[in-house]
């Protein structure tokens, strides 16, 4: 939740050795060479890297199969398409049957940054039916994971960094927020300088082209995710007559810049939070944390208040900060499944104990048990700020800083300054926002959250409008989270079940509850 679209993160030392060693003597022939038809070499796939979020191997299919990786090589700088190549890491679950196979169904999950040759085994589940047609297939973007991965602070800065205050109350905080930020971007163009400007959300589209053409698909079926929706939004802005069958689901607003987005992403959270707190004090059962509502928030306010001046203990040795807590927090209201850990998470800290709320923050900044961090938050800035143009000073953010108390008294202040992120960045920003105009795509269907906090419900309908006329249909879902097709509603899943694998749309401004 640093800015309107994500997060921040790094690993270095592994990953800066990957990154050499996936650009030295990668391209530079005196022969142009077409990638479009190089062959993939298919093989088992080996453990995530630290940069992927570590972990084991992925679990053998349910069938007793067993999951596919591989690499694409793609330029490194799409204006010069015979220069340097990178290589982009893939991973894929051939269809299952029964039924005649579509072809793939490519995947991106969000982030930006994120991990999908780690994150779409970890979901496989909730898309087993379409794997009946499609091979499942999804990629870490460039900058991300296995592809070229930017790389900032070490494990122990980003412990550091994740702990500082992000709501300075004073110039002496505010000059060390500065500060960290500046640090922070400058080690990721020490270390990341030559991927730095290549991993824009249209370098990303083109690499999914490129993909579409490697895995033999006359069009690119896809399922976007969160920021996933941007990417597709994108992908179909150019190359409109490649589109297949596609869904986007917790879709962002494309006509928003990031000062709009964070805004958006305020109330959201705002609203989350809300409906949070009526569902623990409307239980049979008595709410732990709050007699009322607005109790709720009060006391956690008041946690927040308390954590600014005396954190409390969390993962030791690390201690449970106010920025740490807001981001636990965070984390939580994405999904009405971790509603039952907030509520647990908050009783411990208002005893004293933080481990919870701090392991919830460890998630969301991509950092695991071992205190190692993806590269999950690396990747987010790189993207977003070579994605974003506007560039926001400190007098401009504390001028706004009532608008976004208004939109959220938990969580104004944490992202009117997150807005800083990209002052200092080593690469220009790329427009206010993203251009999705698809005349003559195939129809996409735009699914919509009413109760999603980090992409607002109206954000779909936005999509939908700047797509163009008969591109988006618009499904709206009545639930809570982040996203609708993982609440598993059988409404939800049916109407994008029944595109996907049969090219039925469901009708224009569809209600699932």
């Amino acid at each position: 939740m640093q800015n309107a679209r994500g997060l921040r993160a790094a690993a270095l030392t592994a990953t800066a050795v990957l990154l050499s060693s996936l650009l030295a003597g990668c391209g530079g022939d005196s022969e142009a060479e077409d990638l479009t038809v190089q062959k993939l070499n298919w093989a088992e796939c080996p453990a995530p890297s630290e940069a992927e979020g570590g972990g084991p191997a992925p679990s053998p299919l349910p069938n007793g199969g067993t999951w596919q990786c591989a690499t694409m090589r793609a330029p490194l700088d799409w204006a010069k398409p015979d220069g340097d190549t990178i290589g982009i890491a893939l991973i894929r679950a051939t269809a299952s049957g029964p039924g005649a196979r579509i072809g793939s169904l490519v995947f991106n999950f969000g982030g930006p940054g994120g991990s999908g040759v780690t994150t779409l085994p970890a979901f496989a589940g909730d898309y087993a039916a379409l794997r009946t047609r499609y091979d499942l297939v999804s990629f870490d973007p460039r900058g991300v994971g296995r592809s070229a991965p930017v790389t900032c602070e070490s494990d122990a800065q980003l412990d550091r960094y994740f702990q500082q205050d992000s709501t300075p109350d004073n110039a002496a905080e505010r000059t060390a927020y500065l500060n960290n930020t500046k640090q922070f971007n400058a080690a990721c163009e020490k270390n990341s300088k030559k991927v730095l400007g290549h991993v824009r959300t249209t370098d990303a589209a083109r690499d999914m082209d490129l993909m579409r053409q490697v895995l033999g698909d006359a069009k690119l079926h896809y399922f976007g995710i969160s920021y996933g929706t941007e990417l597709g939004g994108v992908y179909a802005h150019l190359f409109p007559r490649n589109v297949g069958r596609a869904v986007f689901d917790a879709v962002v607003d494309p006509t928003q810049n990031p000062e709009q987005g964070s805004l958006g992403q305020a109330e959201g959270f705002q609203l989350a939070l809300d409906n949070f707190a009526q569902d623990c004090t409307s239980q049979v059962s008595e709410c732990p944390i709050g007699d009322t509502p607005q109790d709720v928030k009060n006391r956690i306010a008041k946690l927040l208040a308390d954590l600014d001046g005396k954190p409390i203990p969390g993962v030791p040795p690390r201690r449970l900060t106010q920025t740490a807590a807001t981001s636990g927090i965070a984390q939580a209201l994405y999904s009405e499944d971790f509603w039952e850990y907030l509520t647990e998470g908050l009783e411990q800290a208002y005893a004293g104990d933080g481990r919870i709320l701090m392991t919830l923050s460890d998630a969301m900044n991509g950092r695991n048990e071992n205190g190692e961090y993806s590269n999950l938050a690396a990747a987010n800035a790189a993207i977003n700020c070579s994605d974003d143009r506007p560039r926001y000073s400190p007098a401009y953010v504390e001028g706004k800083l009532p608008a976004f108390r208004t939109a959220s008294p938990l969580f104004g202040d944490f992202l009117a300054w997150s807005l800083l992120s990209c002052t200092d960045w080593a690469v220009p920003g790329a427009a206010d926002h993203p251009d999705v105009s698809a005349p003559g795509a195939a129809p996409i269907l735009v699914v919509g959250n009413t109760g999603d906090p980090a992409t607002p419900y109206e954000g779909a309908q936005k999509m939908v409008n700047a797509l163009g006329k008969g591109v988006g249909v618009e499904l709206t879902y009545r639930g809570q989270g982040h996203g609708a097709y993982d609440s598993r509603n059988r409404c939800v899943q049916g109407a994008v079940n029944g595109y996907l694998l049969d090219g039925r749309l469901p009708a224009a401004g569809t209600v699932c509850s």
